[in-house]
Order: structure tokens, then C-alpha cells, then sequence
């Protein structure tokens, strides 16, 4: 009787978990409305610095709504785990979040196309003695993210190695790890190169120790109950993406630009932003104002020029902040380029000009960084190589393109096509991309600049 009543328990609490579960979405194709998981990360989706949702898988995924006529709803999850979870239980359609397609993943989840490779990297502190492989891992801290392809990898070599030993955090993505790391509070822990490309600039003390896995593919999941036809359109639309060259766009705007900096470029501004930046943030945030460009990309552009120096000079004769010609001063009203406030507020109506300058189809953030390249070698010299971009087949539109096209500006055999001459494209790229990831250093610890009236703006009445 015992038995029996312990069985019928069994069955009622079954029935009461079954009754508890949500119920699963309706397809998109139905509802009208896209439902995306995604974890808030560098590598997949976040908040930009002007307070819009961004990342690039954000992006993809919006796309992919997009092309289908769909509305979309992002989900965030607060760990691998929980992201997996909200799929199994039907909450998403799918999940978009950087996740590696590994063989022990694929016996249970269903994937779509795949989209990139990345490998995992085992990154240590500076100051232990560097493990080689994973034998030397045995008495280190090594700390992974909960539920991820990283921990499974280490379980397979933990077959071998019995007294090989990490800790599981729970945590939506390695970059919390990597502080951590830094930070001295773990020895290693394991990073895709996605993830590292983005941290090895705030983070310059972390070492690269040995590739723990090479070559995993990244795909999204697709989620319970979805049908053939939704499977048939991913594929269609990575497809398109592929052959359109957008995804390799796509990719180039979130990490085409991190490789450039070395660990001396941001040791520089991660000290220099301690002792100097603040003294010239006034004239900054004076020139956001002005011009509506972010202070913290107007200060990524001083300290490219001149490290925030306010008298530096160059052999060429620029000088200041911003490092203007006399003929820019001039023409920008700039009275003396050793003034901060000057050569900042004439820095950012350059800008502002150049950019002004381009056609009104040419589309943001591109639109931005071809006005930066202009502020290195002038506007004739972009337009030559702009024409020179439509020449050779390349978008002059696209900085993903011309970031190709500037350095033949040097070159001998293209003078021919060169209204304004020769001139250093290549070096216009480079300023451009230390820019790009100077200011995102200073977006992740420089807090906006809102003005009061904007904020009280915002205040609801009454309150």
C-alpha cells in the first residue's frame, strides 16, 4: 500500500511540475514576432554609448527578422545554462550567442548554419609561470564559464588526467573571467578568440598560453518545435549573407579593429586616462554640445593625436590636442592650437565638416570612420580614394572596403587615377582603427556626458 501511495505521489507531482511549465511560443510565422535568447556580452549583444542594443549577433539576428517581415524581441539569460533552458522550454525561437557547435552539443541541440569559426584559448596571469599544455594545469586555479563548450572540453581531457581540476562559474560570458583574472583572483581560465580580441584591450596583462581547442564552428540553436521551412529560411539567409559579403561587413564592424593596439598603446591610455584625461573632460563635454559627437570619441581622437598632450607639434607642423594645420585653424576660426579648449572644440567641427561631406547615403558607423581617415589626410585624398574604391569594384560607402583601398593611395602604379596625388592612405586606416577601439576603452569606464537639461527632460511630470 506504501508503495502504491508513493507512486501516485510520484505522478501527482510530475503532473503539478508539467502543469507549472509554460507554454511553448507560437512560431514566428504565426505570431508575426521573432523571439531571440542572447547573453549581454562584447561578442553578442549590449548597449552602445548611445544608450541603443547593438553587438553583433543583435545585428545578425535582426537581420534575419528583418529579411523575414518579423518583429523581434531579444531574451536576456544570465548564464549559458538558463539561455539553454529558456530554448528547451520553448521560450525562444532561437538562441543567438556566440555558442560553439561542439559534437557534444549537436546530440542534443539542433543548429542552424554556421557562421564562424573560433579557437579556445587557455589565458593566464602574467606573473605565474606560463602552462605549455594541459598537463601543467593540475594546482591552478582555473575558473570557466557554467555549462560552456569550454568545460566540456576540459571534461574530455580530465579522462586522461584525473588531477586536472577547474572551477564552474556562473557567469553569461568569459569576459567576466578574464578580470577576474587580471584581477588575481583566478590563475587561468579559457577565452574564444572573440571574446579575448575584445578584452586583450582593457586587460593587457593577460597572457595567451596554449590553444585548449581549434577550429570550433559557432551556429545558433534552433528551437523546439520549430519546423523545416524555418530551418530552410536560416539557411537561405546566411546564404545570402555569405554571397552579399555582408556577414564578413558585419564582422568587421564589431572586431575587424582589435588587433591593432599593442599592450604598450593600452597600458598608455589606461594610465595617461588616470592622471591627465580629466582636466580636459570640461572641454570635451563642452564640445559634445557643440557637435553632438560623443566627448569620449572626441577624447579617443585627442589621445591618438597627441596622447593628450596639449603642445605637441609635429614635424609637419600640426600641433595641439587635435593636432589641426594652421590652414584647419583658420579655416575653423582656431586662434591659438595650443589652447585645449580651442583645438578640441575646432577638432570636433572638423569632423563634424568632414563627415558633413560625404553623401548622405553613406550609412553610420562608416559614415564616421571615413570622416576620421579624411581628418588624417584630408578630404581630397578621400575622394580620390573613393573613386579609386568604385574602380576596383569595392563599396566606397563601406569602410569594411576602403579600409582596403587607403593604403593604395601610396602606391606608384595607381598615381595615374589620383587627382590630389599620393598620399598616406595607410597611414589614415591605422589612425582610424586605434580611434575605433580607443573609444572603446574609454566607453566601457568613461560614463556619458548628459547635460541638465537633458536630463530633466526626461523627468516625468509630477514626479
Amino acid at each position: 500500500m506504501g508503495r502504491i501511495l508513493l507512486a501516485l505521489s510520484m505522478v501527482a507531482g510530475l503532473a503539478m511540475l508539467a502543469g507549472c511549465a509554460p507554454e511553448p511560443l507560437p512560431p514566428p510565422e504565426m505570431s508575426g514576432e521573432l523571439v531571440v535568447v542572447t547573453r549581454n556580452s562584447p561578442t553578442t549583444y549590449f548597449i552602445d554609448a548611445d544608450g541603443k542594443s547593438a553587438g553583433f549577433e543583435h545585428d545578425l539576428a535582426s537581420g534575419f527578422a528583418a529579411a523575414m517581415g518579423w518583429r523581434i524581441r531579444f531574451v536576456l539569460a544570465d548564464t549559458i545554462d538558463d539561455l539553454l533552458q529558456t530554448i528547451a522550454q520553448g521560450q525562444a525561437h532561437i538562441a543567438a550567442a556566440g555558442l560553439t557547435a561542439s559534437e557534444e552539443r549537436r546530440r542534443t541541440l539542433r543548429f542552424g548554419p554556421t557562421y564562424g569559426q573560433v579557437k579556445e584559448w587557455l589565458i593566464c596571469r602574467a606573473d605565474i609561470k606560463q602552462p605549455r599544455g594541459i598537463e601543467d594545469l593540475p594546482g591552478l586555479r582555473v575558473e570557466v564559464v557554467a555549462g560552456s563548450s569550454h568545460a566540456q572540453h576540459l571534461r574530455a581531457f580530465q579522462r586522461r588526467l584525473p588531477a586536472l581540476k577547474w572551477i564552474e562559474m556562473r557567469v553569461p560570458s568569459s569576459e567576466e573571467l578574464l578580470e577576474r583574472v587580471e584581477f588575481g583572483l583566478a590563475d587561468c581560465t579559457v577565452s574564444d578568440t572573440d571574446s579575448l580580441d575584445v578584452a586583450r584591450n582593457f586587460h593587457p596583462a593577460l597572457r595567451e598560453a596554449f590553444v585548449l581547442a581549434s577550429a570550433q564552428p559557432q551556429a545558433w540553436v534552433v528551437g523546439r518545435g520549430m519546423s523545416s521551412g524555418f530551418s530552410r529560411h536560416l539557411a537561405d539567409y546566411f546564404k545570402d549573407l555569405e554571397q552579399d559579403r555582408a556577414l564578413a561587413v558585419l564582422r568587421e564592424r564589431y572586431f575587424g579593429h582589435l588587433k591593432r593596439l599593442k599592450e604598450a598603446d593600452v597600458r598608455g591610455i589606461l594610465g595617461k586616462r588616470g592622471s591627465l584625461l580629466d582636466q580636459y573632460k570640461p572641454h570635451f563635454h563642452a564640445a559634445q554640445t557643440e557637435t553632438g559627437l560623443d566627448w569620449r570619441f572626441l577624447a579617443a581622437v585627442a589621445y591618438q593625436e597627441s596622447q593628450w598632450d596639449q603642445n605637441a607639434v609635429s614635424f609637419t607642423g600640426v600641433r595641439g590636442l587635435m593636432m589641426l594645420t594652421a590652414q584647419t585653424a583658420d579655416r575653423l576660426g582656431v586662434k591659438n592650437r595650443l589652447d585645449p579648449r580651442e583645438s578640441i572644440l575646432g577638432g570636433a567641427r572638423y569632423i563634424v565638416m568632414l563627415r558633413d561631406g560625404l553623401p548622405p547615403e553613406t550609412p553610420e558607423p562608416d559614415r564616421t570612420w571615413l570622416a576620421l581617415a579624411a581628418y588624417n589626410i584630408g578630404s581630397g585624398h578621400l575622394h580620390d580614394a573613393r573613386r579609386l574604391a568604385r574602380s576596383l569594384g569595392k563599396n566606397p560607402d563601406s569602410w569594411a572596403d576602403m579600409k582596403t583601398v587607403l593604403p593604395l593611395l601610396s602606391r606608384r602604379e595607381y598615381a595615374g587615377r589620383l587627382r590630389y596625388g599620393v598620399a598616406r592612405g595607410g597611414e589614415a586606416r591605422a589612425m582610424t582603427e586605434n580611434v575605433r577601439i580607443y573609444f572603446d576603452i574609454l566607453t566601457k569606464y568613461e560614463k556619458p556626458y548628459r547635460e541638465l537639461f537633458a536630463i530633466d527632460a526626461q523627468i516625468p511630470q509630477g514626479s
